[in-house]
């Protein structure tokens, strides 16, 4: 009896969903191999291995280790650009801290994280093998950009947040993120943290008024 063409629909579907889930899977093991292990000591073949794959299997998804590390860093990119789309849509619906609560969110989640695409993105920055994956890294923050200094300019309009460039407001978020998952793995300071997921939550809920109004009070810092 003949293949009818919903068959044959039903088994590319199907092949399609087991190729994508093998490659998350592969990412998933990657990610873990190279939090534990660091960028340089992880490899093809430990990927593969770690992953229950074989390494010609790991080559039809990636060409090289470099695609592995970039598809990562852009992956967190792609969740922090969501996050943060979903926090200015509340914005704009009313919730003023909505959008800073949701950038804190995804980037203090998971600081082993944060900090390893940080390092990849320095690692990869001038590669050339995956230059146009990072004009699209650099495209998804220009957009952030765009949006955020839209939503900051209805803020300030509003009287809710000080009456400074929007940039000082998304940028003293950023620094702060950036700090916070420094001071989490630094030996002299974290060892001084006993409870750093509550460190991580207390960082966050200054990040969501920070820059509201009154805060400057006419002073600059010295």
């Amino acid at each position: 009896m003949p293949r009818s063409s919903s068959d044959s629909t039903d088994k590319i579907r199907a092949k399609k969903k087991r190729f994508l889930a093998r490659e998350e899977r592969i990412i998933e093991k990657a990610l873990y191999l190279l939090i534990r292990d660091g960028i340089d000591k992880v490899t093809v073949s430990a990927i593969s291995k770690e992953a229950g794959v074989g390494k010609g299997t790991v080559y039809k998804h990636f060409l090289t280790k470099t695609e592995i590390l970039m598809r990562i860093v852009l992956d967190y990119e792609r969740n922090i650009t969501e996050n943060l789309r979903i926090g200015i849509e509340a914005t704009d619906s009313g919730d003023p801290g909505a959008a800073a609560r949701s950038y804190f969110k995804a980037r203090l989640a998971n600081p082993a994280l944060d900090r390893l695409v940080q390092l990849l993105e320095v690692k990869l920055q001038d590669n050339e093998e995956v230059a146009d994956k990072m004009l699209e890294l650099h495209s998804l923050r220009r957009s952030n950009v765009d949006a955020l200094n839209n939503m900051i300019a209805k803020l300030i309009d509003k009287g809710i947040l000080e009456d400074v460039p929007p940039s000082y407001h998304y940028l003293a978020c950023w620094a702060l993120a950036q700090g916070a998952v420094e001071a989490y793995f630094n030996v002299s300071y974290g060892a001084d943290l006993e409870d750093k997921e509550d460190f991580l939550r207390f960082v966050a809920n200054i990040g969501i008024t920070m820059g509201n109004l009154g805060q400057l009070r006419g002073q600059k810092p010295s």
